[in-house]
């Protein structure tokens, strides 16, 4: 179940209420009249199956309260009531399988800025994933695969394609590029450091590499492993299945690929460098590929139940 709390103007609250109560799904509705203040108006709150919000978020929008008032959803935890247990009965589909399109919207938007903490994730990665080739560590390699940030900037490629929206698309490429960018600069400095205190040579990639040769060997599974990957990932967002996503990050070697292409730039290693180049392409277009396949199956299989893709913002 979902919890929603809306602030609706005075005017529009009878037409808020008519859409809850003919809905399906929707039950627990409280009504606190004048009970709001910034934005002023009337307080309504209720619980909807999660398979059903979609519909009832879109008339909402519709009504214009995104704009004339507010909309803000929760998680239930825990909710004992036979008549919560119905509403979901009775809505369309499971709840585990459903895709609240708003929700994931305002995720992958976030995602899709390029922040500190983006930044900061990826080249501490980045340079974990170096080291990691350095010393032949899986486990470090691994490491830096869990941590890497940029799965959801690509999930919020995939939205902006499906949606057409181009400026969500930009956002997480200039997102996406600028991270890398940095991330593979700062390694790259990093790596020279290395090299200089002696630490690293021009041999260190050469021998005792071979657990982690996968990352500079792009072949027919990398691709497959990234469209499975990419699939899952967008399954686990939209399903709301956040411990699915870690698996995810295990199973594509794009911060490792980015980590091994920094110390290869540093070391003079121009074969290895185009390599893990191309397996970091391969490895992101796979992402997008099976993203947007996956999405599109979703949008297919709920718009049989009348769920939709949410009202863009400022349209009625």
């Amino acid at each position: 179940m979902l919890h929603l709390r809306v602030i609706s103007p005075p005017e529009l609250s009878d037409g808020v209420l008519e859409v809850l109560e003919t809905c399906v799904g929707v039950v627990n509705i409280v009504v606190l009249p004048g009970a709001a203040r910034s934005p002023a108006g009337d307080l309504v709150q209720f619980d909807v199956a999660r398979e059903a919000a979609n519909e009832v978020i879109e008339y909402l929008q519709r009504l214009g309260l995104h704009t004339e008032g507010s909309i803000a959803a929760e998680e239930v935890d825990l909710s004992l009531s036979e008549v919560s247990e119905r509403a979901q009965e009775e809505a369309p589909g499971d709840g585990d399988d459903a895709v609240v399109w708003a929700e994931f919207a305002q995720r992958v938007g976030d995602d899709s800025r390029l922040t500190w903490a983006f930044l900061a994730f990826l080249m501490i990665a980045t340079q974990i994933a170096a080291i990691g080739v350095i010393v032949n560590s899986p486990i470090l390699i691994v490491g830096a695969m869990v941590l890497g940030p940029e799965f959801g900037a690509i999930a919020a490629i995939c939205f902006g394609l499906i949606r057409t929206d181009r400026q969500l698309i930009g956002r997480a490429l200039r997102t996406l590029a600028v991270g890398f960018a940095v991330a593979l600069a700062i390694t790259f400095v990093c790596a020279l450091a290395w090299r200089w205190l002696g630490w690293i040579d021009s041999g260190s990639l050469r021998t005792g590499h071979e657990e982690i040769e996968f990352i500079v060997k792009p072949d027919r599974w990398s691709f497959i492993v990234a469209l499975l990957a990419g699939a899952a990932g967008v399954l686990s967002v939209t399903a709301g299945k956040s411990s699915a996503l870690v698996g995810v990050f295990i199973s594509v070697t794009t911060v490792p690929a980015a980590g091994y292409f920094a110390v290869a730039a540093a070391l003079s290693r121009w074969g290895d460098m185009g390599a893990s180049a191309v397996q970091l392409g391969v490895n992101i277009a796979g992402m997008i590929i099976s993203g947007v396949l996956t999405l599109l199956v979703q949008r297919a299989y709920w718009s049989r139940f009348g769920m939709r893709l949410p009202v863009s913002p400022g349209r009625r």
